[in-house]
């Protein structure tokens, strides 16, 4: 191969994890935070690094993050607005936090800056909550939390405390409220529902379609569901959603992602006799269908791992465990698995064929400096991906 058409590809990968949080930046996965295992024992990941992986050449780095830098921790939640990252909540040494952090992830800078509410009250202490962009708003739901008794209204049942768990007036358990927080103005509100909102659950997932919030499944105080409820973000009205089909199986700490106007992909999680699971799922809004999906991934079962829109809806999972981590909790992973939602563009096609092939086609290959400087550089991206001698943990 030309010498100025080969790449030096990092041998270095991210570790493996679970309950971390991940977002994609144009064709950049971003990975922080999470847990793994260590001698039997639970290890927060350092909070002051971040992991990208270059979706099209293949390449993994770190890079040491400053400023206010959050603890470390796992069950946060995660979001990106205009090239930012913003965390939300969370579980750290002292147990579940209310917090709020965001990093530019443009800038080169990677440098965290702690978010102080202007006006309104954040949420109580969670974890394993979720979110949904919208407007320029960060929307987020639910999760496993701490209150205090005088501030815990049980007329409306917004939140089911955790008969389990509780500590002279504080009482932890499981919510379904609404916060809404405004970047640019810095401020807290929770909008009004109307309708019936879906029961109080953690460890669910959910994404955004258009201008409507969906939520699937999770865990709801002792069993595992799959209802899927929608949230219409302008009117701020719940629905829940009967489906047409069968229904896959009750689970929690499984991903749902947005891969079209009208269609989103359930990944995974444990089910409810506590069995990681490698099932994918495309549900379609306008027919209320589940369509089961055959995928190459069967083999490799998936829990509190994260999934991210990539480039032409292909779904990105990274990291999670294949066992259940409340019993074993010794296999995390650092695989990035790769779905193919629908037919890539034949551009695409191309490049991939040639990337794959270049090294058999000498004429081809004397060719590829003629091109482009920018097609060239894509092209040099995906060569390296392909390359046999490659040792990122990537499927």
């Amino acid at each position: 191969m030309d010498p100025e058409l080969e790449r030096h590809c990092s041998e270095v990968v991210a570790r493996e994890r679970s309950g971390h949080t991940a977002v994609v930046v144009d064709s950049l996965l971003y990975v922080w935070g999470g847990y793994m295992s260590v001698a039997d024992e639970e290890v927060f990941l350092p909070s002051d690094e971040i992991w990208s992986y270059d979706l099209e050449g293949g390449i993994w780095q770190m890079f040491h993050m400053t400023g206010e830098v959050p603890p470390s921790m796992s069950g946060t939640c995660g979001c990106t607005l205009n090239g930012h990252m913003y965390i939300f909540g969370g579980c750290d040494d002292n147990g579940q936090t209310n917090q709020m952090y965001s990093v530019d992830l443009t800038d080169g800078k990677y440098m965290w800056k702690k978010i102080v509410q202007e006006s309104g009250s954040a949420p109580s202490p969670r974890d394993k909550l979720s979110c949904w962009v919208y407007k320029g708003r960060l929307i987020y739901f639910g999760g496993y939390g701490h209150k205090l008794l005088t501030s815990i209204d049980s007329r409306n049942r917004s939140f089911i405390i955790d008969e389990s768990s509780w500590v002279e007036d504080v009482f932890w358990g499981w919510n379904n409220e609404v916060h809404m927080f405004d970047p640019m103005q810095g401020s807290w509100t929770e909008p009004k529902t109307h309708a019936r909102a879906p029961a109080p659950r953690a460890a669910h997932a959910s994404t955004t379609l258009g201008s409507r919030g969906y939520i699937c499944g999770g865990r709801v105080m002792e069993t595992r569901t799959s209802d899927v409820h929608c949230l219409d973000l302008e009117s701020w009205t719940w629905s829940e959603i009967i489906p047409s089909s069968s229904l896959p199986l009750g689970r929690s700490w499984h991903t749902l992602t947005a891969v079209s106007d009208t269609s989103m992909f359930l990944f995974g999680g444990l089910s409810v006799d506590c069995k990681p699971m490698s099932d994918g799922w495309l549900f379609d809004t306008e027919t209320k269908k589940w369509t089961e999906l055959e995928h190459p991934y069967q083999n490799k079962p998936r829990l509190w791992h994260t999934a991210c829109a990539g480039k032409d809806s292909d779904v990105v999972v990274f990291g999670g465990s294949c066992d259940y981590i409340l019993l074993v909790d010794t296999g995390h992973c650092n695989e990035a698995l790769v779905f193919q939602m629908q037919p890539h563009p034949l551009f695409r096609i191309c490049e991939d064929y040639i990337a794959k092939n270049v090294r058999n086609l000498p004429s081809l290959r004397y060719q590829l400096p003629l091109l482009p400087p920018k097609l060239l550089k894509s092209l040099q991206n995906r060569i390296s991906f392909y390359r046999p001698s490659r040792k990122q943990n990537v499927s």
